[in-house]
């Protein structure tokens, strides 16, 4: 009877023991992701942590996000294990922006047809990036859903929950005008603009994802899976230091959308065009599709990931402290009185 049970289930398209089999080959990489506060292990309805001691009054900032549709072009490459580490990586830094450091992170994996090997790359890549930001893999959940996506179709979640200070919170209201903006740079389109460029390279210029392009020194599929990357360890000592008046993480809406989310009243950004080196995969994509200075801007995030507003007084002591660390940032422009807005000079 049992027997009969599994084999109606296996009909109607989920497979129980592939998703045993993918469970087992993620354990030891949900394992090497554990931190001190991390209690309990896979396989557990939930995930147990215990907050840190020597807090005074501890804030948790959460967010949940995704990785869009750079998921199509790692199922038409075969290479799984980076879209992973742009999920941890991009919710690091979404919580990062409000000074917060991590405490743990859960995945959501679904698909139409489980592959316990696609899922064992994915979860492997999580666990990497939570082993390099210092963040518990707490769990997740694998779902195989036959019907709602189709054949080996996916998508990608998470959530973070980070512990920041009440008194260092940044939430942009120290920002005035005057104060400088250097822009840390990315390392490709990070988890945005891809529907775009798949239009573009794949469709317009009739580019095949493994095709090599000269210029870039790489597929342009392997150049568009760039890992999107964290900004944690990089100004983990500027926060520490108080150096930084607010911070915008560049995902979707690019530089025009992202920046005013941190603006306060009265305060507009002004970005000098030019302060900065635009990568080559953006001036293929902004060429190639004719793309008009508010559509690039807005779609891509042009070379920018990270943008810190710091007091000018203040500016040239964290450029150095970024150079120091071998970090290429730049000045990209200031705050002036206005309207929250974007305007490019």
């Amino acid at each position: 009877m049992k027997k009969k049970a599994k084999d109606a289930y296996a009909q109607a398209g989920v497979n129980i023991d592939a998703g045993n089999e993918a469970v087992r080959r993620m354990r030891a990489h949900v394992r090497s992701a554990r931190t001190a506060g991390m209690i309990t292990d896979i396989g557990l309805f939930g995930g147990l942590y215990q907050m840190p001691k020597g807090w005074q009054e501890p804030i948790l900032v959460g967010s949940t996000d995704g990785v869009g549709t750079k998921l199509m072009l790692a199922a038409l490459m075969g290479k799984y294990d980076t879209v992973g580490q742009d999920l941890v990586n991009h919710c690091v830094n979404d919580i990062l922006v409000q000074g917060a450091r991590p405490l743990f992170f859960m995945d959501y994996f679904a698909t139409g047809k489980l592959d316990p090997k696609v899922a064992e790359q994915i979860v492997k890549g999580v666990a990497q990036a939570c082993r390099e930001n210092k963040c518990a893999l707490l769990g997740g959940e694998t779902a195989e859903m036959p019907g709602l996506y189709q054949g080996k179709d996916f998508d990608l979640a998470g959530t973070i929950v980070g512990l920041v200070e009440k008194k260092r919170v940044i939430d942009g209201k120290k920002i005035r005008p005057k104060d400088v903006l250097i822009g840390l740079p990315s390392t490709g389109l990070h988890t945005n603009g891809y529907s775009l460029a798949r239009k573009v390279f794949f469709e317009k210029m009739k580019l095949k994802p493994k095709q090599r392009i000269p210029e870039l020194g790489t597929s342009i599929g392997e150049a568009l899976l760039a890992v999107h990357r964290s900004y944690l360890s990089v100004v983990e000592a500027l926060l520490k230091k108080n150096s930084i008046q607010g911070m915008a993480h560049i995902t979707g809406g690019g530089l025009t959308g992202n920046l005013p989310r941190i603006l306060p009243a009265k305060c507009k950004a002004i970005i000098h065009q030019g302060s900065w080196p635009i990568p080559l995969i953006f001036k293929l994509l902004v060429m190639n599709g004719r793309l008009d200075e508010s559509t690039m801007y807005r779609a891509l995030n042009m070379g920018i990931g990270m943008v810190l507003v710091v007091a000018r007084q203040e500016a040239a002591r964290v450029m150095r402290h970024l150079h120091k660390k071998k970090e290429k940032a730049y000045i990209i422009g200031e705050i002036q009185a206005g309207s929250p807005r974007v305007e490019y000079h």
